[in-house]
């Protein structure tokens, strides 16, 4: 049966439209889950005010306010995380790597989402590096986060064709589109407590 008690965490560093994906699905029913916290290293992100809107805490944590080195600021992270007794971290456009403090802390339990076929294009403008390649179909992957950069374990992933004339915004435009609907659907895959890491896979039961 779904857990309508998981308490979620979202990590954000910009618009936070991912993260608003997740609250419709929440609000429609179809995600058995709660945002619990939304932290950011960006006091402008969009994501913080998402998350006021719809009634959850919403934390700027300043890297400039922790100890240096990106540990120092993966347990400050961890000290939210655990004062809001959090089950599952998504990351949601966190332009930051993180650290095994957290990953640690959250064995299997922290999620990212990345706009292209993984591992495909791993890293930052992975549109333009599908377009540089001439790669015909692109997409995107949600995948568990582990040390190595959107190396981690696949749950789940969207094709979307790469057309004659694209742009990285529009391949981006229509990525997202797609980022949109696979994010929920793992995180309640996760929540019905349904995935399983076997070495490099993840298996759906």
């Amino acid at each position: 049966m779904p857990d309508p008690s998981l308490r979620l965490a979202v990590l954000a560093s910009g618009r936070g439209s991912n993260l608003q994906a997740i609250i419709d699905a929440i609000e429609a029913g179809t995600l058995s889950a709660r945002i619990a916290v939304v932290i950011s290293n960006k006091a402008e992100a969009q994501a913080l005010e998402r998350a006021r809107t719809h009634g959850a805490p919403a934390v700027f944590l300043d890297p400039k306010a922790t100890a240096p080195g990106r540990e120092a600021y993966d347990a400050a992270i961890l000290e939210h995380l655990r004062k809001h007794d959090v089950g599952l971290v998504a990351l949601a456009g966190y332009m930051k790597i993180v650290t095994r403090v957290l990953l640690d802390a959250y064995p299997n339990r922290v999620m990212n989402i990345h706009p292209s076929l993984l591992p495909s294009f791993p890293g930052l403008a992975a549109q333009q590096q599908a377009l540089d390649w001439g790669a015909k179909v692109s997409g995107c992957t949600v995948h568990f986060v582990e040390e190595g950069v959107d190396t981690g374990p696949i749950i789940r992933q969207a094709t979307v064709p790469v057309l004659e004339g694209e742009t990285a915004a529009s391949l981006e435009a229509r990525i997202l589109a797609e980022e949109h609907r696979i994010y929920p659907e793992a995180i309640q895959l996760f929540a019905e407590g349904r995935l399983t890491v076997e070495g490099r896979r993840v298996r759906i039961t």
